[in-house]
């Protein structure tokens, strides 16, 4: 007998019909005996359109109350699971973040999850009851419901695998397994049988929808093997484990894109220790993640052209912080939100030379100019037209023989 985390995504319970499904197979997996916590997200498209109701109130609704508002998408999830499950004679039942609790700390919309207490639901495990906890949520040490972020449902489970020491954490969605990059648009996409946390966590930083980054992060951390399977198929998911289980006779193992990315360019920087450091200082106090920079000095080494990509929501405000930064002067800004970031990834790069040329090469027979380029052991990234988003991912899909 294990204990396990079965976690089922929107997609998984867009409907009442995939809802009496997925508890047909929380049922299965209960009679072989195991003692299970389902994890739910809210029905698909229903985080959309609570967001949608809080824009046309108020394009500024508050974060505190937006965080009541969408925690209500997984509790009406957590609710139709554990009446479908007790329909078909499962003992069930619902616990909602404050009534475990789920501890988080953090802002709002944006919270991370710290503790929660596990007696109640230990003991409802062991009665032969299977416990649904809604996901993307907890409760603030104040007393506030928060949320931890989009596609949080995956945070969540990998959370209470670590607490209550399960012995796997599954995530059910729409696919069977992650693929080498998206099955929907690159239909010779290939699935992957087994992949490491590093190249996981790099694919789902770098757009990959199949989980949340920081749930990977955090399975990495404590060494929690993940299983991703589809709800809607019997076939053999994808296996998340440790270093151990990279593959370094794979050059590549997949190619991710972003379409979401925004590129800013500051022309005729004074060249000056620091500088970096207050350019950046004003976008990190207002919670603007930058990712790549690239710095190209002047041949008298008197001024500098500084370049980086942050996401495209956050375009106007980081405009806006830089005209008003007094602490550094530049002769312009330029901003490009037309732009895609475009990755490959694979563990078999470390010990592979010319993988880097080969990439490039690939995008410049396909006449695809690079803006920017980022590189770590496992990954190379470049940012181009987001016009030529599909065409680089086909033709670099083919080039790394993953079709």
């Amino acid at each position: 007998m294990a204990k396990k985390v079965m976690k089922f995504g929107g997609t998984s319970l867009g409907s009442v019909e995939r809802i009496l499904h997925a508890a047909n197979i929380i049922k299965k997996e209960q009679g072989q005996g195991h003692q299970l916590i389902v994890v739910v997200s809210a029905m698909a498209g229903k985080t959309n359109e609570l967001i949608g109701h809080s824009n046309l109130i108020s394009k500024k609704f508050n974060k505190r109350e937006l965080d009541v508002l969408l925690a209500s998408g997984e509790q009406a999830s957590s609710a139709l699971i554990s009446g479908a499950l007790n329909d078909i004679g499962i003992k069930s039942k619902s616990w909602l973040n404050w009534q475990i609790p789920i501890l988080t700390e953090g802002e709002h919309n944006n919270a991370r999850i710290v503790n929660m207490n596990v007696n109640d639901i230990n003991n409802y495990l062991s009665q032969g009851g299977v416990a649904v906890i809604p996901g993307f949520q907890g409760i603030s040490k104040s007393g506030d419901i928060t949320s931890i972020g989009r596609g949080g449902s995956d945070a969540t489970a990998v959370a209470i695998a670590k607490i209550f020491n399960t012995d796997s954490c599954e995530i059910y969605t729409d696919v069977d397994g992650v693929y080498s990059s998206d099955p929907n648009k690159v239909p010779v996409a290939k699935k992957i049988n087994k992949i490491s946390y590093e190249e996981m966590l790099e694919l789902s930083s770098l757009g990959a929808k199949v989980m949340q980054s920081s749930a990977v992060q955090t399975a990495m951390m404590y060494d929690i093997p993940l299983n991703v399977k589809s709800t809607f198929t019997n076939r053999d998911g994808t296996k998340i484990f440790n270093q151990e289980n990279i593959d370094y006779t794979k050059t590549v193992t997949g190619v991710a894109y972003s379409k979401d990315d925004a590129k800013i360019t500051l022309i005729g920087v004074e060249d000056k220790p620091g500088v970096a450091a207050d350019i950046f200082e004003p976008l990190s106090k207002n919670q603007i993640n930058v990712d790549m920079v690239i710095q190209n000095i002047s041949a008298d080494g008197k001024e500098t052209d500084l370049t980086f990509t942050i996401k495209r929501n956050d375009k106007e405000q980081a405009v806006s912080l830089i005209k008003n930064n007094t602490k550094m002067k530049c002769k312009n800004i330029q901003m490009d939100d037309k732009v895609s970031k475009i990755s490959i990834v694979g563990a078999g790069m470390v010990a592979t030379p010319g993988v880097t040329y080969k990439m490039f090469r690939s995008l410049a027979e396909e006449k695809i100019n690079i803006l920017a380029i980022s590189t770590s052991e496992i990954k190379v990234s470049v940012i181009i037209n987001e016009n030529n988003t599909m065409e680089a991912v086909r033709k670099l899909h083919k080039t790394f023989n993953l079709d």
